[in-house]
Order: C-alpha cells, then structure tokens, then sequence
C-alpha cells in the first residue's frame, strides 16, 4: 500500500500566490518523534542543570572540607616528622649522658630508633592535595606506632640513668671532702711516738691543731650516730655517712647535734677542745672506710 502524502497550503496574507507543501505520512511522524524526542532530553537537560545548580554550595563545601583535611594531614605529618627528629635528639642526648658518666646503653635500645617498617620518605615527599592521602595515613600511622614504643624505652632508660646519677650524687654528696676545721695538721695518720708514754703507736687520725672553741663541722651528709664522751677522746661525734664511710670528731669542747641529727656537708656539729687525754686545744679527727681506719688526707680536697 502507497504511502499516503499529505499537502499543506501556505496562503500568503498580501498575495494570491498559494504554495503546497507535500510530506508522506511517514516522514511527519518521524518529525513529531524527533520532536517529542527532543523536548524529553531538553527538559532531563534542564533537570540535571537545575538538580546541579541546587547542589553546588554543597559540592563546593566539601571541596574545602576535603581540602582542609589534606592540609591537616600534610600538618600532622610535618609534626610526625619533628617529633622524630626530637625523639632522635633525645636518644642522641642520652647516649652522650652515658658516655660521660660511663654507664652503658640497654641491649638492643639503637634498634628503637634505627629500625622500621616505615621510610621517612613516605613523610617527607607530600603529594599534591589533588592526589590520594593514604599513602600518607598509612605512614603517619606506622610511625606514630614506632615513636610510641621508642618513647617507652627512652622514659625507661632516663629513668635508669636518673637513678645511676642520683646514687652517684647521693655518693659524693656523702664522701668526706672538706677540712673539718681550720688550723694546722700537728699530727698526721699513721705510727708515731706517744705524747703520754713515749712509745710508738699507730695514730688513727689527724690532729688539727687551733683555738679552742673553733667550729667544727661536717664534711659530707650524714646521720649522726653517738654523741658524748669516748675514753681518751674525751667529747666525741660520730657520723655515718652512708657506703661504708665513717667520721669521728674528738676531744670536742662542745657537740652542737645530737644522735640522729641528720647533717649536710658544712654544718657546724661541735666545738674544738682540749677534753679526753690531750696536751692542747685540737680536733682529732678520724676517717674510717668499711670499719678500717684510713688516712684522712685523701678526703680533704680544700
């Protein structure tokens, strides 16, 4: 069967002349789809502009958002970075410490800081905030887990050397070092000829000779541990100082501490006299090391 044409009369308004159009039916209905076609994508064109339009403030909201949380990470890797490089310092600090007061390191503690799963690298070449981060998070994370554990051996270890030095401290701040008194060394430790008998004998101490009533005192920390006459040696003092180390003062006009008296280093414990067996005004003044007497010019460093 013929296609069918339709005609169309186009009368113009200021003329006689009438033009005729002539299509077949199939070719309208072709126009009128395409047509219909047209206005449907048309208006889903319209749809997704406004649907686009209506969205933008959020999309660029979270552009910024993720933007800003890019820079924070760059910002928290930059610090990991540093506080590695602190931790680096410390650990660099303490080994100079030990090397100094001769205390070796723990086993394996270099390992700590030397040793990873994670290259700096991955912290120092940050890749532009329009790339993925993981990379990143993934190394600022290993890291942080390393500096935790490295931050744990470093506290133990400080506080190890703490302890050394603190005894240490304790030690010299315990050990004789000063004179006593002022005065003159009349007689010095060792074997001598007896004032009283005239025979040799073995002197213990030191005999400073100088006014009476000159101030004594203590030439490290300690405790007090006796306080009053001892046979010859008249008025005495006796301190502990702690490792071994023993002080005696005698033939004191005057003790100024009593038994228990905790002592630092200078302060005044009694009075030079002339009590006990004695000849004149002086402090004898004894040194003993794990209960033997030893001579106590090796602990008079002024």
């Amino acid at each position: 069967m013929a296609d069918k044409k339709l005609t169309f009369l186009i009368v113009p308004e200021n003329t006689s002349n009438v033009k005729q159009i002539k299509c077949s039916r199939t070719l309208l209905c072709v126009v009128a789809s395409l047509m219909v076609a047209g206005v449907v994508v048309l208006g889903f064109v319209l749809y997704d502009y406004c649907s686009l339009k209506h969205n933008m403030p959020s999309v660029r909201s979270l552009a910024r958002e993720v933007a800003s949380q890019r820079a924070q990470i760059r910002t928290y890797a930059q610090k990991v970075r540093a506080l590695n490089a602190e931790m680096q310092d410390l650990h660099d600090f303490e080994k100079k410490l030990r090397v100094i007061a001769n205390v070796e390191a723990p086993a394996g503690q270099d390992a700590i800081f030397g040793i990873g799963g994670t290259s700096d690298e991955d912290l120092e070449e940050l890749p532009p905030l329009t790339e993925d981060y993981s990379r990143v998070i993934r190394a600022i994370h290993a890291r942080l887990e390393q500096l935790d554990e490295a931050a744990v051996v470093q506290q133990k270890s400080f506080g190890e050397l703490r302890d050394y030095l603190q005894d240490q401290k304790s030690l010299l701040a315990s050990t004789p070092s000063i004179r006593p008194t002022t005065g003159w060394i009349s007689s010095g430790f060792g074997y001598r000829t007896s004032p009283f008998t005239g025979r040799r004998e073995f002197h213990r101490g030191l005999d400073i000779a100088t006014r009476e009533g000159t101030p004594v005192v203590a030439p490290a920390d300690g405790v007090v541990t006796f306080v009053g006459r001892k046979g010859g040696l008249g008025n005495l003092v006796v301190i502990d100082h702690g490792y071994g180390k023993v002080t005696r003062f005698g033939h004191l006009k005057k003790w100024l501490v009593r038994r228990g008296t905790h002592v630092k280093r200078g302060d005044k414990i009694g009075l030079v006299g002339n009590s006990g067996r004695s000849t004149a005004p002086h402090l004898h003044y004894e040194v003993h090391v794990n209960g033997l007497p030893v001579n106590p010019l090796k602990y008079i460093l002024n």
